[in-house]
């Protein structure tokens, strides 16, 4: 097969590493051909037993871009709440960019199919490779100097019914994408000092769970 050149896998690792969950966009719009590139290249993503469970709904009704920001706003002060001490700093924090961003996608975890290869004892892997796909077209979209933002407050009941899903179907994220100003220099959470980021050495062990691992 083709190997990468080294200007090549700079390119991937660079994409990688400048990611961020976006929240803040411009109304320009998306062109629709890089889009369907977006949509192709989450397609792309592994899926155990080549299942592919990924759904995408393109949401371009006003009134359901709407509803679905209220759902996402009854959550955030349900999740205020249950934050107790840090309520008010997390109702600081810009959570979402529903209605500013130029496209709203929600990705979907497919009814299951049945099937069986990869799954008999880890069942989970079909809504591992639905992150996959997200992640696919998240690095994507930064590739396209796009920003994208993955939403996670919302009841997913409530959204499955708004969506018109089927039985067994099950909304796994709110996707915000669009053009931005600038991207975050690190990661928004970071900069507003919510949580600070760990060395990568800090999450790999050897052999056994917390012996660290020796290589730096």
């Amino acid at each position: 097969m083709t190997q990468f050149t080294e200007q090549e896998k700079a390119a991937v690792y660079r994409v990688m590493r400048e990611r961020r969950d976006m929240r803040h966009f411009l109304p320009d719009p998306v062109d629709p051909a890089i889009l369907a590139s977006l949509l192709a290249a989450a397609h792309l993503a592994p899926s155990v037993g080549l299942m592919q469970p990924w759904r995408f709904i393109r949401v371009t009704d006003v009134v359901m871009r709407k509803r679905i920001a209220s759902l996402v706003s009854e959550e955030r002060d349900a999740t205020a709440i249950a934050l107790g001490d840090r309520a008010a700093e997390f109702l600081r924090l810009k959570v979402e960019g529903i209605r500013e961003c130029a496209e709203l996608l929600v990705a979907v975890l497919a009814p299951d199919d049945g099937t069986l290869f990869g799954r008999r004892t880890l069942p989970e892997m079909d809504l591992a490779s639905v992150a996959c796909a997200i992640q696919n077209l998240w690095l994507a979209a930064r590739a396209e100097n796009l920003g994208l933002g993955w939403v996670s407050m919302f009841d997913p009941a409530a959204l499955a019914r708004l969506l018109a899903l089927p039985t067994d179907a099950r909304p796994v994220a709110i996707l915000c994408l669009g053009h931005v100003e600038a991207y975050y220099p690190v990661p928004m959470l970071e900069q507003e000092d919510w949580r600070q980021r760990r060395p990568w050495q800090a999450f790999v062990f050897h052999d056994t769970w917390g012996n660290p691992e020796t290589q730096s």
